[in-house]
């Protein structure tokens, strides 16, 4: 693990990262990936080699031929809805946002099976805000959904864990757009900085983080090994540092002090 050293500020994802909602995300896109020409977007997905990875080629010609994800990509549980949307429409912001918002009603109908990544998540965000460090939650998630989740997610009681939460629709532009970060660093007081890191599991959250001046730390969840590692970041963007559980996360926020 890399020094860097002691930071003031951790900024976490919620989806595939303090939070497993994998199973009702992967309903409420298959159910507006079904619903594309309906909104319009059939048109609008990716043409053919526009793909950065032959994964991502592979997922908009199926997705075109299927309106339908990748049996091998539930299975694996490792990229988001907004991966997949950037994947599936590139650059077009419009697309996007169009598909953020069919997903978030189809979403609403699914939610409620949101439980912690790992055990000890309440105990670890905790041990960092005793240790003096500011807590912040960022989510592409609409407030009203991600509000119900921290209600029952363990008992509830979640939104104590932090000093600010950012939602999708509290920012003109979602991750990977660094909108969010940057409007929960104000609300910190805050300035971009190496001391204010921003803890997720998507590339996208990556790029947020780099885009809006903070330190990137990717937490590993989906266990990616070290080959793919190495080539799931767009060029440029890899992160500083990457924590496989918890424990080494906490490990690299709070070393020994000397």
């Amino acid at each position: 693990m890399p020094r860097l050293g002691r930071p003031k500020a951790l900024l976490f994802d919620w989806h595939g990262t303090l939070a497993d909602t994998f199973e009702a995300m992967y309903r409420a896109v298959e159910e507006t990936l079904a619903e594309l020409e309906a909104l319009g977007l059939e048109a609008r997905l990716r043409p053919p080699g526009g793909g950065r990875l032959p994964e991502h080629e592979a997922l908009v010609a199926h997705v075109r031929e299927r309106r339908a994800l990748p049996a091998a990509v539930k299975r694996a549980r490792r990229i988001s809805r907004t991966e997949i949307f950037e994947i599936l429409f590139g650059a077009d912001e419009e697309a996007k946002h169009r598909a953020h918002e069919a997903f978030d009603l189809r979403y609403a109908e699914h939610a409620g099976d949101a439980r912690p990544f790992e055990p000890d998540v309440r105990g670890m965000v905790g041990r960092l805000r005793r240790a003096g460090l500011r807590t912040g939650l960022l989510t592409n998630r609409r407030r009203a959904l991600l509000g119900s989740e921290l209600r029952q997610i363990d008992g509830g009681g979640w939104e104590a864990l932090f000093d600010v939460v950012m939602c999708g629709d509290d920012v003109p532009r979602r991750k990977p757009a660094p909108d969010m970060v940057a409007r929960a660093l104000d609300a910190l007081a805050l300035a971009p900085g190496p001391d204010t890191w921003f803890v997720g599991d998507s590339t996208t959250d990556v790029v947020a983080a780099q885009r809006a001046g903070v330190r990137a730390i990717f937490f590993n969840g989906a266990r990616w090994g070290p080959a793919d590692l190495v080539r799931i970041f767009p060029p440029g963007h890899a992160p500083e540092a990457i924590a496989g559980d918890f424990s080494a996360l906490e490990a690299l926020a709070l070393p020994p002090r000397r």
